[in-house]
């Protein structure tokens, strides 16, 4: 159950750094729940760092680390997605 809603919460937490982030991204949907997955485990563990993994209540702190750690992944991954993929597309021409 716990793989399942790591995927849950990197999927959305992708999603909401791409629509975040200005312009259009290109990297594809699974790859985005990947660095949704990533952002997550790096917000906790900024979070823990802080002293604010959890607190009474909604953990509102560790969701706004993880979200920004989300945005940042997914605009650097975005970025070397976008690299790679367009050195194999010259590549082949």
């Amino acid at each position: 159950m716990g793989w399942l809603w790591a995927i849950i919460v990197g999927f959305v937490l992708g999603i909401i750094a791409k629509a975040i982030i200005p312009g259009k991204q290109h990297s594809p949907l699974w790859l985005t729940t990947i660095f949704g997955m990533l952002g997550a485990v790096v917000g906790n563990a900024v979070a823990r760092g802080f002293g604010v993994a959890a607190t009474s209540g909604i953990d509102w702190w560790r969701h706004l680390f993880q979200l920004v750690a989300a945005i940042i992944i997914v605009a650097v991954g975005d970025a070397a997605y976008v690299a790679v993929r367009g050195n194999r597309r010259r590549e082949r021409a």
